[in-house]
């Protein structure tokens, strides 16, 4: 070695350095660059776009992570000891607490009767205010009169801590993942596919159409949005655990007549307006998931019950009922909501509603690119964007939130 000098300033780069992927093509031992046949420098015609081009495909991510770490590619110590001794194992991250939920998808061939003897268990650990058992017997009730509901329902219904009616709802039935009844909770040994009395539990996907063309935009509406799109964070990042924001607790008053005060019973029970849609009224949210039987209006129930008694096949979009009803009910809604709309705000320009283009399918002519939001566990509903409604498979946002729930 040769000391050439000496430093007097470094620097020291705590994150990777950003990537870059060069557009470049390996043939033969030879690197071809690709920029000239893929970057648009000047007006071309239809041959530059026809042209035999090799598949160019940047990565859709280069890292998870901000920070670099060493991996050898040998077994994680902490996990190996995680398993020997879980209890008195300290992570970085909370550990996943398995609810024991049974999931069901409309194409398997049979249903669960009994829920898993785990879920019992769970729910016994917890079981131990005279509260609990009253909610318990009251959910029991619950499905024995009527065996599906959503959980805003339920929440609407039961006045009990969300987090423990993650265990209890286990116990009593089963969720249903896709299909005309997906979202939804299914009493244990019921199957919606084998009788058309399960009609009038399946699940409407609706949100509020907002746009120029329905004469009223966003901030006409006063119906809020669920949650900011700030609070994402990208896969990119290093999650790190921020602090604790500090919290009031009030201590019991003393005894005597000085220190009494008025205490207000704690309430985790929604209003009926989550899960029940009437005429005249605002949903509380911008997208909401009704079961049809809460569609309380009578032109509505008449579109559902219009084939009653001549259901033949249960189809995985439209359940028991004709196919497009549920896109009927959308629209049927959405003319609802407007009108009250208008009725408070009459100053709002009318604009007239575009033609549709000859064969164009009703799916197509109802396009809403949604900024669709995740359901948090107060099982509130989302936002959308300004255009026109697209009908959802199912809203996967919401079910991916709720199933993440139970893993």
């Amino acid at each position: 070695m040769d000391v050439l000098g000496v430093i007097g300033t470094t620097y020291k780069f705590q994150g990777l350095a950003d990537f870059q992927c060069l557009a470049v093509h390996s043939e033969g031992g030879k690197d071809m660059s690709l920029y000239d046949k893929i970057i648009l420098r000047k007006s071309e015609n239809q041959a530059f776009f026809e042209q035999p081009m090799p598949y160019f495909l940047p990565p859709a991510i280069f890292s998870r992570l901000d920070s670099p770490v060493d991996y050898f590619y040998r077994p994680d110590v902490s996990q190996h000891q995680l398993h020997l001794n879980k209890k008195n194992f300290i992570g970085l991250n909370r550990a996943r607490r398995p609810h024991n939920a049974i999931f069901v998808s409309f194409t398997d061939p049979t249903v669960p009767a009994e829920c898993l003897e785990a879920a019992k268990l769970n729910w016994a650990r917890v079981c131990l205010k005279e509260a609990d058992k009253e909610a318990e017997e009251k959910l029991k009730k619950m499905f024995e009169s009527r065996p599906i509901w959503s959980r805003n329902a339920v929440k609407a219904n039961i006045n009990i801590h969300p987090d423990k009616l993650k265990l209890l709802l286990p116990v009593f039935a089963y969720y249903m993942v896709t299909g005309p009844w997906r979202s939804l909770w299914v009493k244990l040994g019921y199957d919606p596919r084998k009788t058309t009395e399960s009609k009038k539990y399946q699940m409407l996907d609706f949100r509020i159409r907002c746009s120029t063309k329905d004469g009223y935009s966003l901030s006409d509406m006063p119906v809020k949005a669920k949650r900011s799109a700030l609070n994402y964070t990208l896969p990119i990042t290093f999650n790190k655990a921020g602090p604790q924001a500090a919290s009031v607790m009030e201590l019991p008053a003393q005894d005597g007549p000085s220190a009494s005060r008025d205490t207000f019973p704690i309430t985790h029970q929604l209003k009926e307006s989550s899960y029940i849609f009437r005429e005249g009224m605002l949903p509380p949210h911008r997208q909401m998931f009704y079961q049809l039987c809460d569609l309380d209006v009578e032109s509505i129930k008449q579109v559902i019950e219009k084939n009653s008694g001549n259901e033949q096949v249960c189809n995985e979009r439209d359940g028991w009922c004709i196919v497009g009803t549920t896109d009927k009910l959308r629209d049927m809604i959405s003319a609802m909501i407007k009108k009250v709309i208008r009725a408070q705000k009459p100053g709002l320009p009318e604009m007239p509603r575009r033609s549709r283009r000859k064969g164009q399918s009703s799916k197509s002519s109802m396009r809403d690119v949604e900024a669709e939001e995740e359901e948090e566990e107060d099982g509130e509903n989302e936002e959308d964007d300004d255009d026109d409604f697209q009908p959802s498979e199912g809203s996967e946002n919401e079910m991916e939130t709720e199933i993440l729930d139970y893993m």
